[in-house]
């Protein structure tokens, strides 16, 4: 499988083998969150994406040779809003890093219960404004950025390649930046590298005074100091590629000579939530956290694993419609697949393949399914669908339960066989839909020798 793995590259607009620059160190880079607030569940859907790409990786070069860099950003001016609001009496960077620390601690917490696996590497934003200032510095001295009134910007117009990306031609280049740009630039399209700060601002000191980077500037910086000048694979969603990602193009390959940052682009498509655009004037903005411990969706709460299914039942580059029947549909999936340890065993050819098909989550599901079907009717099979189902983050998992519930969960079970011997039909299903609000799932076969019913049971997350 190692030769057959073919990803869609943004940047050629086509689906091409996959050969990573060094097998021994396979590495992918992935925008993660700007932790100002809760992440919603559109931010969930590329941290479920590039960690089923991760595993995959991980399967095929090893999991010593995969290196998964996804940054935090905490310089932002939503970031500096919310501090000054939330802690008003703390001094500013103070408040600053009470707001972004819980939020990435709740981050951190929410996309380990969709089965995330962590990155090898999570650089923030703060801790590489050296980094920063030092391919800012090597861009003025090659001509690519300007000093204008305090300010530093990227000289668009400098760069003949620059749009490559997002294939628009300069003209139509709209500037892009999560901080205000003053019209003194050469161009409309060039961009924020530096930004003085004021008094009630984070900044920090540099050769253009005391300020604060731009939003692009640090995913050069950091994939270059974590990953190097060229890498395997940049990711995120498709809003990002412009104009974040066009920009780290033009930071990256202007500062370090080189004609491209990553060798592949890999893009997933927006999240939309029964049927419109996430908004919160539209009362359909909803946190993953939310969705987990709350009944804001739906009117109940949904496990991490259902939430995951639900995004992998949509290949990752189409448009995704989040909804209850969505849900609804990857938890009764999920109910008829066996619990099982995959032990040694290695997932199935089928989802191997589906997967190495640019991680075509689609065909894989289906594969695990069907798998999941022979391991209910052959035990033999378990080991197999349960490294499947593990190679998608997906794999269900027994709870543990003390002695007195298994007895009392036993003890109902029983009840219930004596109750479908005499056709008491009604009490019977009455039983087993109350086991299974309560996460307890029954499970009927017949005893190969006698013939008899014969019911198991499990605890679903």
């Amino acid at each position: 499988m190692t030769e057959g793995l073919k990803l869609y590259n943004t940047l050629t607009r086509n689906k091409v083998d996959f050969t990573p620059i060094d097998p021994s160190n396979v590495r992918m880079y992935v925008c993660g969150p700007t932790v100002y607030d809760f992440a919603h569940i559109g931010n969930a859907r590329p941290v479920i994406v590039f960690d089923v790409l991760y595993r995959l990786l991980r399967h095929v070069y090893g999991e010593n040779h995969v290196t998964y860099a996804r940054n935090i950003t905490d310089v932002d001016d939503k970031i500096n809003a919310r501090a000054l609001r939330d802690f008003p009496d703390l001094a500013l960077n103070d408040a600053i890093a009470k707001v972004t620390q819980k939020t990435a601690d709740q981050y951190h917490a929410d996309v380990a219960r969709l089965g995330c696996l962590p990155p090898n590497v999570e650089p923030r934003a703060t801790d590489n404004i050296p980094q920063m200032i030092d391919i800012i510095e090597v861009l003025i001295a090659k001509g690519h950025a300007y000093v204008a009134e305090g300010e530093v910007l990227f000289d668009t117009k400098s760069m003949a390649a620059y749009g490559q990306l997002s294939k628009r031609n300069l003209d139509e280049q709209q500037a892009g930046a999560r901080i205000a740009v003053d019209a003194h630039k050469k161009s409309p399209g060039d961009f924020v590298l530096w930004k003085l700060s004021s008094d009630n601002e984070p900044g920090w000191e540099s050769p253009w005074g005391r300020g604060r980077p731009g939003w692009h500037i640090e995913c050069s910086a950091m994939s270059k100091r974590y990953l190097g000048e060229v890498f395997d694979i940049h990711g995120g969603g498709l809003d990002l590629i412009f104009p974040h990602h066009e920009n780290e193009i033009a930071q990256s390959c202007c500062a370090n000579d080189t004609h491209v940052m990553a060798n592949v682009w890999m893009h997933n498509g927006f999240v939309q939530v029964e049927g419109k655009k996430m908004s919160k004037s539209d009362g359909n903005f909803v946190t993953i956290n939310e969705l987990l411990d709350t009944d804001t969706f739906g009117g109940r709460k949904w496990p991490g694993e259902v939430l995951r299914l639900a995004m992998l039942m949509t290949h990752y580059r189409e448009p995704i419609d989040f909804s209850i029947k969505r849900l609804e549909e990857a938890e009764r999936l999920l109910a008829k697949w066996p619990s099982a340890e995959a032990g040694d065993a290695t997932p199935d050819q089928s989802v191997l393949d589906a997967l190495a098909d640019d991680l075509n989550t689609v065909a894989a599901v289906q594969a695990l399914h069907a798998l999941a079907g022979a391991a209910n009717a052959d035990a033999s099979m378990l080991p197999s669908f349960a490294a499947s189902a593990a190679l998608l983050g997906v794999l269900p998992q027994k709870a543990d339960v003390s002695d007195d519930l298994s007895a009392a969960i036993d003890a109902l079970v029983q009840m219930r066989l004596e109750m479908l011997k005499s056709k008491n039909f009604a009490e019977a299903d009455k039983i087993r839909d109350d086991l299974l609000t309560k996460g307890i799932q029954l499970k009927d076969g017949k005893d190969k020798d006698t013939g008899e019913r014969v019911t198991t049971w499990e605890v679903k997350r």
